[in-house]
């Protein structure tokens, strides 16, 4: 017989700032130039990638292509394509590397957007410790409105690239990534990782994360639906 049991705590962790963090990401500064197999793909270029990923066998680990439907190939932006190529290298050897069909990529710089990042993350530094709400909400706007409209917006005309809107976005979830993979290795389950910022863990969160607002700090997820950030699972157990 076999009986439900909610007996499994999950905390639901939020990533603090994950499009600020994001903004120090490769990024295409150039025209994009198509290229076949992996010619464009180098440590100082970026862009968009079709590749075929290989097949991920960690079910205690979320894929970091993510949910898919159908498989076989997709495009990808470069910080997709560097964490895959981070994980089947040495280091991890978590899978195989992406077969890459072709790339439209360009020189790239890693610093770009890194000095707006500097200045907007002094500025929250301050909301944060003089407490002011106001500062802090006008510095989330500014980099969430940022990234949103270097796509393609009519309130943002003089900026339009839609490749380095993806690959900010992109990078957070890469970001997200390395946080997921780090509570596996420290022994917490993840239980589901959410966008670009949630992270679903069981077990002791504050044994392998700071609590705080900073950048590199978590911080609870509360919603409407789980006031107090933590809710449970039902586990089931086999009585014989």
């Amino acid at each position: 017989m076999r009986a439900a049991r909610a007996d499994v705590k999950v905390t639901a962790l939020d990533t603090n700032a994950a499009y600020l963090s994001s903004l120090k990401c490769w990024l295409p500064i150039g025209r994009l130039e198509h290229t076949t197999g992996a010619d464009g793909v180098g440590p100082k270029r970026s862009g968009v990638h079709l590749i075929t990923p290989a097949e991920w066998a960690h079910p205690d680990l979320p894929d970091p292509i993510g949910d898919r439907d159908d498989p076989g190939a997709l495009w990808v932006t470069d910080a997709t394509l560097r964490l895959l190529l981070r994980l089947s290298g040495p280091k991890h050897g978590l899978t195989q590397a992406p077969e890459i069909h072709e790339s439209w990529t360009s020189g790239a710089t890693e610093n770009f957007l890194d000095a707006l990042r500097k200045v907007l993350s002094a500025a929250r530094d301050e909301a944060l410790t003089t407490q002011d709400a106001l500062l802090e909400m006008y510095v989330k706007s500014m980099y969430s409105k940022f990234v949103s409209t270097m796509g393609e917006s009519d309130t943002n005309r003089k900026i339009y690239r839609p490749d380095w809107m993806h690959n900010v976005r992109a990078q957070a979830h890469a970001n997200l990534w390395s946080k997921a993979y780090k509570a596996h290795q420290a022994g917490l389950e993840i239980i589901a990782m959410l966008g670009t910022d949630e992270l679903h863990v069981t077990g002791d969160p504050w044994n392998v994360f700071t609590e705080g607002r900073a950048l590199s700090q978590m911080k609870i997820k509360y919603s409407d639906a789980k006031a107090s950030g933590e809710y449970m699972v039902g586990k089931v157990k086999s009585d014989g």
